[in-house]
């Protein structure tokens, strides 16, 4: 393990644990950087509401899909939910990416146009690659400057709403409609910012969004009460607030010493995980939070032999694959397991030594279904 990969490894468990000792350390350091990012994140916001800097607007109505923590909180399927949602209501739709990661960040691209799909993940990124995968006739665009790339959708398809993937803290576009996504057992991490804590920016940054998405809710807690009852409540009070939760499924099933790019997938066909109760599996990812991977292979019932866990958007090299393949045989398991996100990642020639299940997350929402679908609808309704 390379020291870049290590102290990617480092920051992150600092970044996820709770407030600790504060003596002159590593993570004292990391504390005293967030301060300064923080007061930069603040500077950047005033700018911007004094009009000292102006948000550009496209001639269409754009929806945002964000999160006031880094990873995690399920954007990428919300994206997904909204956008086919909006197809639903009759609506010409388009989605745009920055493309983290992604070779065509910088100068963007078309990643698809609805039909077909033109970039790779190396040069999509990661998400607007398995978006523009789950979409059917809806275009996925990438660029990091937003305005050109929306300029981009409109020139090329001209739709109605544009979604918005990943852009509460991008300040240089306006939008119509904030929907800010929130992890139900810890909307705010470890309430420390960049790189000590999760937050992006300040909470009070949340008196941006016009409604809240509580993801990971379970059907025992009300978190929508307990989120109002904390110090932050004054930001929450009359915006509507929808409970979702995270349901995996099995995407698809690459088996054994067949290559990936030999089987064709079916977007609209998956497998039920209950089949892998009591089966002997090894699981990896590269996620933000790698433990909540871990948690949902164990759900499925499954008996874990063992975990690899790498850095969010990590590029798998050919001694991490021999690394997987080798605890697959040490192990002696049934199954290998990852995600989505990570096995875009990966060579599509490999060829496994045994079946590699690829979990997909759906967002279902509970009994707020309907006022959620709704809001959307009469919300850009109100807009026309």
């Amino acid at each position: 393990m390379s020291l870049f990969t290590r102290l990617q490894k480092k920051i992150q468990v600092i970044m996820h644990q709770g407030d600790g000792n504060r003596s002159f350390d590593f993570e004292t350091f990391l504390y005293m950087v967030s301060i300064v990012y923080g007061g930069m994140a603040k500077f950047r916001s005033t700018l911007y509401k004094n009009d000292f800097f102006q948000s550009r607007q496209l001639p269409c109505k754009l929806i945002s899909i964000g999160n006031l923590t880094i990873g995690g909180t399920g954007k990428t399927p919300m994206t997904i939910y909204v956008a086919k949602h909006l197809k639903c209501l009759g609506y010409k739709v388009a989605v745009i990416s920055r493309g983290y990661g992604g070779k065509a960040e910088i100068l963007g691209g078309i990643v698809s146009d609805g039909q077909k799909i033109y970039m790779q993940p190396e040069t999509a990124g990661d998400e607007p690659f398995m978006m523009a995968a789950g979409l059917q006739n809806i275009p996925v665009i990438v660029g990091k400057n937003r305005f050109q790339a929306g300029m981009r959708a409109i020139d090329e398809f001209n739709p109605d709403v544009i979604v918005l993937d990943d852009a509460f803290q991008h300040y240089q576009l306006a939008r119509d409609i904030n929907l800010v996504l929130l992890d139900a057992a810890r909307p705010f991490g470890n309430t420390c910012l960049l790189p000590r804590g999760t937050l992006r920016e300040p909470a009070a940054a949340l008196s941006r969004a016009d409604a809240f998405i509580l993801t990971r809710c379970s059907f025992e807690s009300n978190p929508g009460k307990t989120l109002l009852s904390k110090k932050y409540s004054h930001l929450f009070q009359g915006k509507p607030i929808f409970r979702s939760r995270h349901a995996p499924y099995i995407s698809r099933i690459v088996p054994c010493k067949t290559s990936a790019n030999q089987i064709q997938f079916d977007n609209s066909v998956s497998f039920d995980p209950k089949f892998l109760n009591q089966k002997k599996a090894f699981a990896f990812s590269g996620l933000a939070r790698n433990d909540e991977f871990l948690s949902t292979v164990k759900d499925f019932g499954c008996k874990v032999e063992g975990f690899l866990s790498f850095p969010d958007h990590h590029p798998y090299s050919g001694s991490d694959i021999d690394q997987i393949f080798e605890a697959a045989r040490r192990t002696k398991v049934d199954y290998l397991l990852t995600t989505e996100k990570d096995y875009v990642r990966m060579d599509s020639r490999l060829k496994w030594p045994v079946d590699l299940m690829v979990i997909g997350v759906k967002i279902v929402f509970y009994d707020d279904k309907n006022n959620f679908d709704n809001f959307i609808k009469n919300r850009l309704s109100e807009l026309t």
